[in-house]
């Protein structure tokens, strides 16, 4: 995978299917819905970004993405049940190591519909699309300590723990540690977290 060809894909991002979920292009109209879970302090509790202060501010918030789209450079996907066509979260890539052909994922789900598998459903095709289209070795993802839910999703979807690094970020004010999961290419394709 080139940088060239990561950034054609994302300016016209697929449009995924799942047996319930779509996962597509986070529009504008989904402000309303990314708004309800973004402005709950339960949901970014354990995230890096901040709760949303009112509504105009996740509208801007999505016109920027639509701008990072534009150039490619932004790799997230609207998590929509088919039976609602509404959006309940975002899943997909935060960042690229291209050199290394590894990658790193993240996910938020609305509480609403938490503990309903959707985020588990919807992680693992990225993880297929990660593997398989993007031909990438190893798939990453993080949690802050105490995500527990989180730690599940990725247990679910074949991560394996691989350590506490600690203080690695800096969020709500402290420095906190976070969990380090992964999944390699070798393990994906041959089921071995089945």
């Amino acid at each position: 995978m080139t940088q060239e060809k990561l950034h054609h894909i994302f300016t016209n991002p697929p449009i995924f299917e799942t047996e319930r979920l779509i996962l597509r292009k986070i529009n504008i109209s989904d402000a309303d819905e990314m708004f309800a879970y973004s402005s709950n302090e339960a949901v970014t509790r354990y995230l890096l970004w901040d709760t949303h202060p009112d509504p105009l501010y996740t509208e801007y918030y999505i016109r920027y993405l639509q701008e990072r789209y534009a150039v490619g450079d932004f790799y997230d996907f609207a998590v929509v049940p088919k039976e609602t066509g509404r959006m309940i979260g975002t899943v997909g890539f935060t960042s690229f190591d291209l050199p290394n052909r590894s990658a790193e994922i993240g996910y938020v789900i609305s509480p609403v519909y938490q503990n309903k598998g959707y985020a588990t459903e919807a992680v693992m095709k990225i993880l297929a699309f990660g593997f398989e289209e993007c031909n990438l070795e190893r798939i990453s993802a993080v949690c802050m300590k105490g995500n527990l839910a989180s730690l599940r999703v990725m247990e679910k979807c074949g991560l394996k723990r691989e350590g506490l690094l600690r203080s690695a970020v800096f969020a709500k004010g402290e420095m906190k540690d976070v969990h380090l999961s992964a999944i390699t290419r070798k393990d994906y394709f041959s089921k071995a977290y089945i």
